[in-house]
């Protein structure tokens, strides 16, 4: 079994950075190794459904994002450190979300992932003067 663990939220103003990071582990000996895995980052708004923002691809690392934070968030993965980050630049308010890191077998253009099998608890982005 996969496990994600997401950290790096918190609270920035309007313009301002952060950067989410999403710790892979496996809890059973077997299972596939994150490598295996394409990462991706989703947020959920309040009152409004979670979309796909980035993922990033298990091969090549390859990336796709969602129109909204093209330019502006970047993706990557260390495979030694079994860690994905998310580094978030010039920040709006309508980026305020819960941010969840989530695996699955592809990458799909627009940020999406390909049948998610496993989500983390996410984190809180808030941006906000």
């Amino acid at each position: 079994q996969l496990l994600l663990v997401e950290s790096g939220g918190g609270l920035v103003q309007p313009g301002g950075s952060l950067r989410l990071s999403c710790a892979a582990s496996v809890r059973t000996l077997h299972y596939y190794a994150p490598h295996y895995y394409a990462f991706g980052w989703y947020r959920q708004a309040p009152g409004k459904e979670r979309e796909g923002v980035s993922c990033i691809s298990n091969s090549f690392d390859n990336t796709n994002y969602a129109d909204s934070v093209k330019g502006r968030f970047t993706i990557s993965r260390d495979n030694a450190e079994n860690t994905v980050y998310l580094q978030m630049s010039s920040l709006k308010p309508e980026d305020t979300a819960i941010y969840y890191c989530a695996a699955a077998p592809s990458c799909w253009p627009g940020g999406r992932l390909s049948s998610v099998e496993v989500w983390g608890q996410g984190t809180q982005v808030t941006v906000s003067s």
